[in-house]
């Protein structure tokens, strides 16, 4: 279903439902549409929330991964949001944890699957290669399991990004961003609970940081799913959902 995308002065977004606030974090090369199934079914009992993320139209000295917390962070701050269930992926997540360091009190929960942090693979010391379509095809492939998932419009819309320069010099320094803004001496500071999902054959953020992700921060669970790589609420949603859904009931259930 696809989704009215709401404008409140320079912010563009997703909302959708009533209830406490689950925000959503897309990746580099994400979108909203990452989170169709994801938005239907959690509507009925949140707002699900999907802003935007300006990716590559920031200006080159705020395009990392500061620059974009400090994006969302004014955000949520605009739309008065507060009590925020809050969920990223691969660079969402990152985004996530950095956000939830710098402004715990208006976080209630954290949701991260194959998020960057501690440790993810490039896509490669060649990429972006610009003009190769099958190029960017099969390195798209890499994010899912079964490789069928790149479809043509998705493989569509990275070839177009990796085709304009400006475009990738910032891809490039939102890459390196990453890698540099390494979170593993920080994130034992996290308080707040947390649902780690993960696909077991994940090659960007292979299972082995999610385990790491379990390890440092103290209250959280990890789930595993398998037959599942880099996206596992595209891939599997019904799994990712009901893995969700239990954790929120947890949730409901240690407030009565």
């Amino acid at each position: 279903m696809a989704y009215e995308i709401k404008q409140d002065g320079k912010f563009k977004f997703i909302e959708e439902g009533e209830g406490e606030v689950l925000l959503l974090l897309h990746g580099l090369f994400g979108a909203l549409s990452n989170f169709g199934d994801l938005i239907d079914h959690f509507k009925k009992t949140h707002k699900v929330v999907v802003p935007v993320l300006p990716l590559l139209d920031m200006d080159l000295l705020h395009t990392s991964v500061g620059g974009l917390q400090k994006f969302v962070s004014r955000f949520i701050d605009h739309r008065k949001y507060d009590r925020i269930h809050l969920m990223g992926n691969s660079l969402g997540g990152h985004v996530a944890l950095v956000l939830i360091l710098k402004s715990p009190a208006k976080i209630n929960s954290l949701i991260l699957a194959g998020s960057s942090g501690l440790f993810e693979n490039g896509m490669g010391d060649t990429y972006p290669k610009r003009g190769d379509k099958e190029y960017i095809r099969n390195k798209t492939g890499l994010t899912f399991y079964d490789p069928a998932l790149a479809t043509d419009e998705l493989v569509n819309e990275v070839f177009e990004i990796t085709n304009n320069r400006i475009k990738v010099i910032k891809i490039i320094a939102l890459a390196k961003s990453a890698i540099r803004n390494n979170l593993g001496e920080e994130i034992s500071q996290i308080q707040q609970p947390t649902c780690l999902i993960w696909g077991n054959n994940d090659t960007i953020t292979p299972p082995f940081v999610g385990k790491e992700f379990n390890r440092l921060i103290p209250n959280s669970e990890l789930h595993f799913i398998d037959k599942c790589g880099h996206a596992p609420m595209m891939e599997v949603p019904e799994e990712f959902n009901k893995i969700l859904d239990g954790f929120f009931e947890k949730l409901k259930a240690e407030k009565v």
